[in-house]
């Protein structure tokens, strides 16, 4: 039988990193970045479809040449809280920096979202890719990767811990014993770590799904080793089919070494798909979209994200890439280093590394519907996702998927025909974490 897999919707907006045109487009609001009602509109269209998640990512440094969407956008717990009141099933992931946040504070807002969705939160714990943030925290600099990684490993372990505050039963509200709280069913943390000193206790309870499901998005060693130890669903870049499954592979025997059960960590993959009436009509649509994306002046502004918000127009374009291999370590040092990798095995100048930075790839998920859920189908099969994080250009172009490769998924036993819990980690088939103060009672008997 074919495995399950899960669906999240990433919505773009005016338009990410390599949808450089996408504002233009008629069918999308020029606002739609700060309207909410365009949040609620995809959230619901994603839940009417079934989806397990709304995927909203951040970033909080900018200048003046990043992508649209980036440049005017909402805060994520913000906008979640707001789409949680609008929908009842589809789980509410945010981004969130480790890097430049505070536990207890985090912890808070992400366990308040749980409470407003009814146990639908989820955090996508990130390390933050533009070093520029630091200017905007007080830092001169961005912190190195090591540094980074164990903060963030600190900063989870920090936040579970915070959310264990009340064991399950700690509100008896009992008015004819005026007890309202069960003082020894609440614990103080007192953690005191490499980079954090935390006392607690949080002065909120656990949700019905018990903590907030944890997300990672790592790429770099240390990025899939720390997914390996704390994630419980991660957004992976995809790629070639063969690189999916070395990513899918590495990921789960890494996280079987840390005695974790493979099956407790999701894997999405991106996909970013376009569906046509014939395979020939999604090719050509697919070529169109390149072709009004495909600006030089923002492709070479976004190979510098990768090197700190480099400005990369200072250079000849037309002499070879310049040594900025200094700039990759705090900033996207995986990325950045296959950059200057090939650069300087095939002497490429700066204007041909731009350039094919944002070539021409075709994607697989491309097609008439029957394609498209064929393509899907055969990666889930060959163990390179457990799910697909899709991102859609405009309203149609979700509704063709929707209308045309959701049901062929759910007759093939791809995907739910109907939600399988009200809780982000029911639908995902992740286990409630037991609360670890109710577990030591338990062990000692009482």
């Amino acid at each position: 039988m074919s495995r399950r897999i899960h669906l999240a919707l990433h919505p773009y907006g005016v338009g990410g990193p390599g949808q450089h045109g996408l504002w233009k487009d008629p069918a999308v609001a020029k606002n739609a970045s700060i309207d909410i009602g365009y949040y609620i509109q995809q959230a619901q269209a994603a839940e009417h479809a079934l989806f397990d998640a709304l995927f909203v990512v951040d970033s909080q440094f900018i200048n003046s040449t990043y992508p649209s969407h980036y440049l005017n956008r909402l805060e994520p717990l913000t906008l979640l809280s707001a789409v949680a009141t609008h929908t009842r099933h589809i789980g509410l992931v945010g981004t969130a920096s480790s890097t430049y946040n505070s536990p207890f504070n985090l912890a808070r807002r992400f366990a308040s979202l749980d409470h407003i969705s009814g146990g639908r939160a989820g955090w996508n714990v990130v390390t933050s890719f533009d070093t520029g943030t630091s200017r905007n925290y007080g830092l001169d600099e961005h912190l190195d990767y090591a540094t980074r990684y164990g903060r963030a490993l600190e900063f989870v372990q920090v936040a579970r811990g915070l959310w264990d505050s009340y064991e399950d039963d700690a509100f008896p509200a009992d008015v004819e014993r005026d007890v309202f709280l069960d003082p020894s069913k609440l614990h103080s943390l007192d953690h005191e770590g490499e980079h954090f000193k935390v006392a607690g206790p949080l002065n909120i309870s656990r949700s019905p799904q018990g903590q907030p499901v944890v997300f990672q998005a790592g790429v770099s060693p240390e990025g899939r080793d720390l997914a390996a130890r704390v994630a419980e669903g991660i957004y992976a870049p995809g790629g070639t089919l063969e690189q999916a499954r070395e990513y899918y592979t590495d990921v789960k025997r890494r996280t079987a070494a840390y005695g974790r059960d493979p099956g407790h960590i999701k894997i999405f993959i991106h996909g970013g798909p376009v569906v046509g009436a014939t395979d020939e009509e999604a090719r050509r649509r697919e070529r169109e979209i390149f072709e009004e994306d495909n600006d030089f002046r923002s492709n070479l502004a976004l190979l510098g994200r990768s090197f700190g918000a480099y400005d990369f127009s200072v250079h000849d374009l037309d002499a070879p890439f310049p040594d900025v291999a200094h700039l990759a370590e705090k900033g996207g040092r995986t990325g950045a280093a296959k950059i200057i990798e090939r650069a300087r095995a095939e002497g490429l100048t700066l204007r041909q590394v731009a350039e094919s930075a944002n070539a021409f790839r075709r994607s697989p998920f491309v097609g008439a519907p029957e394609t498209v859920a064929d393509t899907i189908e055969r990666w889930s099969e060959a163990g390179t996702l457990d799910g697909i994080n899709l991102a859609f250009r405009n309203n149609d172009d979700l509704g063709r998927f929707v209308e045309g490769v959701v049901p062929l998924l759910q007759k093939r036993g791809l995907f739910r025909t109907e939600y399988e819990a009200d809780t982000l980690r029911g639908n995902l088939g992740l286990p409630v974490p037991e609360n670890r103060h109710s577990a030591e009672h338990e062990r000692a008997g009482t």
